[in-house]
């Protein structure tokens, strides 16, 4: 089954204004994934597990600079270069954290990322794997078992997972689950409409 893990990702307009206005790369960091919490999807990854996985994407994808990611969760486990939005270029962990520093690419999935952090939208950054998971009768938790396969990591638009912050660098399983406010989803669709089409609403696509 497709598993997937979302952590929050805030980041400073100020810094993404700063980096488009001088054509620059626009990276940012914070934790990626954490082990041994319980989500709000109540799955937990034990630390063993996931940090398999971390070291295996570490010197795998990120190494070879592939560690690209999408913008929204597909329903697949195949990442399509179409919707490619940003590259981790670096992983680290400090405990049972994980931290990542991730560069938004100039794709068309890259630039509506970047436009909805400028205009101060919270987006959350999460895992995509491939594994099973075994039920914690009583606690109302699963785990995630040994066969877990990390994929990558995509920006999403509701968490699972709490407190995933990103922040800018200074230079320029899905796990869907919080419900957030309508009016937040419509200022969404209001930035994405305004990137892609013109004021008559006509598609430049």
């Amino acid at each position: 089954m497709l598993l997937t893990e979302y952590r929050q990702f805030q980041v400073d307009k100020r810094l993404v204004e700063a980096s488009i206005k001088e054509n620059k790369p626009l990276v940012v960091s914070g934790v990626i994934q954490r082990a041994e919490a319980k989500n709000q999807n109540g799955r937990i990854y034990p630390r063993e597990i996931l940090m398999r996985e971390i070291k295996n994407y570490m010197e795998g994808p990120v190494k070879e600079r592939r560690a690209l990611g999408e913008l929204d969760h597909p329903e697949s486990s195949v990442i399509n270069l179409q919707n490619v939005s940003h590259n981790i270029v670096s992983v680290k962990v400090k405990g049972d954290d994980v931290y990542g520093t991730v560069e938004i690419l100039s794709t068309p999935a890259g630039n509506i990322l970047k436009e909805l952090f400028r205009n101060g939208i919270t987006v959350g950054i999460s895992s995509r794997g491939m594994g099973s998971v075994k039920e914690n009768y009583g606690d109302g938790t699963v785990e995630v078992q040994d066969d877990f396969e990390l994929l990558c990591f995509d920006f999403v638009s509701t968490p699972s997972t709490h407190g995933a912050y990103m922040t800018p660098t200074g230079r320029a399983l899905q796990e869907g689950k919080i419900q957030v406010p309508e009016y937040k989803y419509t200022k969404v669709n209001n930035i994405i409409r305004d990137i892609i089409c013109d004021n008559t609403g006509v598609c430049k696509c």
